[in-house]
């Protein structure tokens, strides 16, 4: 499998049967600045979101008109987004799995919120804010935990799940932090790679992951920390 960070939590996943992008705020995001959303995007089978607020959902709408992907959200953001105009579109809830083919989805839980106040100035209720837990039929399995705190039925997910790779918010104030989400994929988690996220894209966060990588020193959990629109091979 390859994984491209294209910054923030968005990411891009090219497996054996699907070029998956998750969270895909781009046109808006610093840290995508200077990158090709045509060429990043290209050929994209599937979009899966972990909430509904704007640094997540993103491109979205526009992306799947353009690119025919099939979106997978919450139910409530499943529905909001079928207001916009979408139509290939899988609704799930924490808890469930989404089967496709090469893979499934399963909603896992986050500590986060999910509404988005829109152009026209109204908040929109989203659902509750999941990570997304990915299965693949013969390719590592994948855990994007989406904007969250730790909490302690992290270990659930891994006694339920065993993903071998982490996608890991650190950037603090509106997740947990470096050494915090270093705490939990200690305690909680056995990944053997870790990718840190949701850093160095507003000044208000932490601007590098320094924390998280200095947090994770010494574990047997790979940590990789590409640049955005760089890949790596898992």
């Amino acid at each position: 499998m390859k994984i491209t960070w294209l910054g923030h939590s968005a990411f891009r996943l090219d497996s054996a049967t699907a070029s998956i992008l998750i969270d895909p705020f781009l046109s808006y995001n610093p840290s995508f600045a200077g990158l090709d959303l045509k060429d990043q995007t290209k050929g994209v089978t599937h979009i899966l979101l972990t909430h509904g607020h704007g640094d997540h959902v993103g491109d979205t709408v526009q992306l799947a008109k353009e690119t025919g992907a099939t979106v997978l959200a919450n139910a409530d953001l499943a529905a909001w987004l079928g207001s916009k105009g979408l139509d290939k579109i899988e609704m799930g809830n924490t808890g469930g799995t989404v089967g496709f083919e090469g893979f499934s989805v399963t909603f896992t839980n986050a500590l986060h919120s999910s509404a988005q106040i829109t152009e026209d100035g109204v908040s929109h209720a989203l659902g509750n804010a999941n990570g997304l837990m990915l299965h693949f039929d013969d390719e590592a399995s994948l855990l994007h935990m989406g904007d969250t705190d730790i909490f302690s039925d992290m270990q659930l997910i891994n006694e339920l799940h065993k993903p071998d790779i982490g996608l890991v918010p650190i950037g603090d104030r509106f997740t947990m932090g470096g050494a915090v989400a270093a705490l939990a994929c200690q305690r909680f988690f056995d990944f053997k790679t870790a990718i840190p996220c949701h850093y160095g894209t507003f000044p208000i966060i932490d601007q590098t992951p320094e924390k998280f990588v200095a947090g994770m020193d010494g574990t047997r959990t790979r940590v990789l920390t590409p640049q955005p629109g760089s890949s790596v091979e898992v």
